[in-house]
């Protein structure tokens, strides 16, 4: 231990705060000039995590157990509007990348029977079937009751007031994914 951390001294950007210690996963990303850069990825980081695991058990407690994140997040997508979808306006919708992982996911909930695909000259649509649409009124429900519910409950404020908070939080999240794909793109090019 060194003799600044037996005096409790924090190297440069981790000192103590209004709020006290800053709460981050990576110590050594902190710079003085964004540490509050380095708690809010630590927050996106745990919110991430929490909101799959939520989605996954939401699912189950809807009636079906066996999907992933990703599955839960495509079958909402496909069943969006009740319109037909392409796998790639699935991807795109989602921010996902990888679109080996929406194929899988497509196929595991089209195995499952809440999803249909057909063919439409090279492409396939995707459309929710009954049961896939049954399963989002469901997990819509499960929702309500369990998280909407502990929120309003927890905030101690009233559900339209909150409902305006996840509005601007929403607008906030959308405008970080465009600054980190930015930021992605311009380290590719490094």
């Amino acid at each position: 231990m060194s003799k600044e951390s037996a005096q409790g001294e924090h190297p440069p950007g981790l000192q103590r705060g209004r709020k006290g210690q800053r709460i981050v996963s990576s110590s050594h990303l902190v710079s003085e000039t964004a540490a509050e850069l380095s708690e809010l990825e630590f927050g996106l980081i745990t919110v991430s995590n929490a909101f799959s695991r939520w989605i996954v058990r939401c699912m189950a407690a809807a009636g079906c157990p066996d999907l992933s994140a990703l599955d839960v997040m495509v079958l909402h997508s496909v069943n969006h509007r009740g319109r037909p979808k392409k796998q790639n306006d699935i991807c795109f919708v989602l921010n996902v990348e990888d679109t080996h992982t929406v194929t899988y996911s497509l196929k595991k909930l089209s195995r499952a029977d809440l999803v249909a695909g057909e063919r439409v000259g090279k492409e396939t649509l995707w459309q929710a079937t009954e049961a896939g649409t049954a399963a989002c009124q469901r997990y819509r429900e499960v929702r309500e009751t369990c998280l909407l519910e502990a929120i309003s409950a927890f905030a101690g404020i009233r559900r339209d007031e909150l409902n305006a908070e996840f509005g601007e939080v929403a607008e906030l999240l959308r405008a970080l994914s465009g600054l980190y794909d930015q930021a992605a793109r311009s380290a590719s090019s490094l």
